[in-house]
């Protein structure tokens, strides 16, 4: 009776929050009907490449999110939070990792984080987590139930197993959502998890990992390692059965997509360290995943990439400068305390090759990549991050989708890009497991109308060099550039 309690007053709430937004739209009513004309006409660019409802519905998010008076952080957090219920054909089982008695796991990390770290991160404090349970959503397609029907009422495990009934594909996605590190959850996720589950017919492990900025750097970093470890080595009591390495897909969105780049990063790292973590009363291994999928990742931390500029007129993704321009209102989570500029991450870490993914030196013995984005605010970011990937001799899998914003899986549910994207995904996925060796890099153009593809020249993908970047990154802050980042790796 209290979680229908609690479901109950979730929905409520978010009905509010939805009218609310909904009110926030009036006074830009002219405004977009001047866009629904002109795009009626065929005489606004946008027209060009997008149906009307995709065209109005960036419009919205982009009117929403960058005029819009900025609000309380933990209040819009809140939001994002509410959890809708779930219907229809998808499984959801909720679990929640154990706390191992050992600190191996979390001594590994920080090991990892200082090794990588420049001489500023290295003399600055900051907060170090603690372990704690993380908890997580397996998500699983399920083929009988009807549009509207709810889950039935069992117990978790027992949903699980139903879910596994229906798994004829041993692949398990780790999944991190995106939501710049401070918004969303899961449960905002589960169309795409599903979706994806369904696509592949496997499942997917959603983690509801700490957000900022109440939890920052290396928060979620942590309970992203610990996720893995969860899989692979199934701690006492665990719903699940141990998970191959050769069956375990790193993916996400956004700044999920950055999490999971920085997961893969820390895992190449432990390697390189030959570190082995005690676990649960064993030292176990660090293996590599079967391979990663990056969906719009949010590699520039600092938004220093001219991306989050020349391509501001196809994304709704507020520029760098709207958050230093504008404040939120002050509230219990923000601003931080000690003061910090990014809500993410302290001060003194924003370069960190953990934090800011670009900057990785290294990304040799990487396994298989799947890279995605749109023409977006971040587009500079991911196809310099495949560059990289190729240059240090990764597998990359690289599509770019003709005129669509950021994290458009998420946004644009219903468009057909969406759906090509997670065909795509799922493609890759099933290859990792299946025929990983027939995986070759590969730069797709997908054309916004018709889908119509072309092959793309990887040889123009970017015309950033790794001294570029880094140089760009440094000056967004006000630093110099060390002469030892942006001189030839020995």
């Amino acid at each position: 009776m209290d979680a229908d309690n609690t479901a109950k007053e979730q929905a409520a709430q978010l009905k509010k929050y939805r009218a609310g937004l909904l009110w926030s739209l009036v006074p830009r009513i002219p405004f977009l009907i001047r866009t629904l004309v002109l795009h009626i006409l065929g005489v606004s660019e946008t027209a060009q490449y997008l149906d009307l409802e995709t065209h109005m519905t960036v419009t919205i998010l982009r009117s929403t999110l960058r005029s819009s008076k900025p609000q309380p952080v933990a209040k819009i957090q809140a939001m994002t939070l509410l959890d809708p219920g779930v219907k229809g054909k998808i499984w959801i089982s909720k679990t929640a990792s154990d706390v191992p008695p050992e600190r191996g796991i979390h001594e590994a990390l920080m090991g990892a984080i200082r090794s990588m770290s420049d001489s500023e991160a290295q003399e600055a404090s900051f907060k170090v987590p603690e372990i704690i349970p993380v908890e997580a959503e397996w998500t699983g397609y399920r083929a009988a139930a009807a549009k509207d029907e709810p889950l039935p009422e069992m117990p978790e495990e027992q949903k699980y197993e139903e879910m596994m009934k229906e798994c004829n594909n041993a692949t398990t996605v780790l999944y991190f959502h995106g939501g710049a590190y401070y918004l969303c959850d899961p449960s905002t996720h589960r169309e795409l998890t599903g979706r994806l589950a369904r696509a592949m017919g496997g499942r997917v492990y959603s983690v509801r990992y700490r957000l900022a900025p109440q939890n920052p750097f290396p928060s979620a970093l942590l309970d992203a390692l610990v996720s893995y470890f969860t899989l692979l080595y199934p701690p006492p009591g665990s719903i699940h059965e141990a998970v191959s390495p050769r069956d375990i897909v790193l993916g996400g969105d956004s700044a999920g997509g950055n999490l999971t780049l920085a997961l893969m990063q820390t895992i190449l790292q432990l390697r390189r360290q030959n570190t082995k973590i005690a676990w649960f009363g064993m030292k176990r291994a660090v293996p590599l995943p079967a391979g990663v999928a990056a969906l719009s990742p949010w590699l520039d931390i600092v938004q220093s990439m001219p991306s989050w500029s020349t391509n501001a007129k196809w994304c709704y993704l507020p520029g760098p400068e709207r958050f230093e321009k504008e404040q939120p209102p002050p509230d219990d989570a923000w601003p931080a305390t000690p003061p910090r500029k990014h809500i993410y991450v302290d001060d003194a870490l924003r370069l960190h090759p953990l934090v800011s993914l670009q900057l990785s030196r290294s990304w040799e013995s990487t396994p298989p990549v799947y890279v995605c984005c749109g023409w977006e605010c971040l587009a500079d970011e991911a196809k310099y991050l495949v560059s990289k990937l190729r240059s240090d001799g990764a597998t990359v899998v690289f599509e770019e989708f003709e005129a669509m914003p950021h994290a458009w899986p998420v946004v644009l549910p219903k468009v057909a890009q969406t759906e090509r994207c997670i065909e795509a995904v799922a493609k890759f996925i099933t290859a990792t497991r299946k025929e990983p060796e027939k995986i070759t890099s590969s730069y797709t153009y997908i054309k916004a109308k018709t889908l119509e593809e072309t092959e793309g020249d990887v040889e123009k993908l970017t015309p950033y060099a790794e001294k570029d970047v880094f140089e760009l990154a440094y000056k967004k802050i006000g630093r110099e550039t060390p002469l030892a980042l942006v001189s030839p790796k020995l």
